[in-house]
């Protein structure tokens, strides 16, 4: 089994969120559809930072949630990095949390908070993000799937992953043993970073692996802002606050 230097059995994941995207976009007001919204030229740029922070670390594995977002995102971080690039591929596992109709709110800086306080209940039984969305356990279920099937995998030691704000939360409230429970104390700014180990030992049942211990090394790294000075609003609240591109800045 590939493994960490200095390591027996430990494998890392670094898992990124993808770059800004404007949800008021016009292709999204025009379609409805915010699966397939682009990164604005600021997205772009997060990622490229990231990206040169990262340029040094050897992927063995690339892997996206298969939305423009994050395709994209994963392919400016590549494009930056020092080594050869592993193929990009796609989990649908690790795709963004559905969420259902949201009502009541009377400006973004509103919804924003609405969509914040969904995750104080995400533990509780059948807790879902608004009316019609989809259960927080559910989502619980195949991001733990999409990781625990990447580190079954042989013969790789780092991996990166691009994903989303809340499947991300949901993963980061796994790492800690606490199921749900912790998913509402993390914050997933955009084009950040986080750095997970696994400690891989073999399976009580003889075949392949099983993980011995999670380890949270770092959480929420924007490269672009370090010390996140100025960076004074939630992830959410800055998403959702108007984003004006011009017409030569869009990707």
């Amino acid at each position: 089994m590939s493994a960490l230097p200095g390591t027996t059995g430990r494998r890392r994941i670094y898992l990124m969120r993808h770059g800004h995207v404007d949800y008021l976009h016009p292709r999204v007001a025009a379609t409805g559809d915010t699966k397939s919204v682009p990164l604005t030229r600021l997205g772009r740029d997060q990622a490229k930072a990231a990206g040169a922070a990262l340029a040094h670390v050897v992927f063995d594995v690339a892997i996206s949630s298969g939305y423009p977002r994050t395709h994209d995102t994963l392919d400016h971080v590549l494009a930056a990095n020092e080594h050869a690039h592993p193929p990009h591929e796609h989990d649908t596992d690790l795709v963004e949390l559905h969420t259902g109709r949201m009502q009541g709110a009377k400006s973004r800086r509103e919804l924003a908070a609405l969509m914040a306080f969904q995750f104080d209940s995400a533990a509780q039984p059948e807790a879902r993000m608004f009316e019609g969305g989809e259960v927080f356990t559910e989502a619980l279920a195949r991001a733990e799937r999409g990781i625990l099937r990447l580190l079954a995998r042989p013969s790789w030691s780092t991996a990166l992953v691009v994903a989303h704000e809340f499947i991300n939360r949901i993963i980061l409230s796994w790492m800690t043993g606490n199921g749900l429970g912790a998913v509402q104390t993390f914050e997933q700014d955009l084009a950040c970073i986080d750095v997970l180990d696994f400690d891989l030992v073999p399976a009580a049942s003889g075949e392949g692996t099983e993980v011995a211990r999670r380890i949270i090394k770092a959480v929420n790294l924007t490269p672009y802002n370090y010390v996140k000075h100025g960076m004074n609003l939630t992830a959410l609240e800055f998403i959702f606050e108007r984003y004006e591109e011009r017409p030569d800045e869009e990707g």
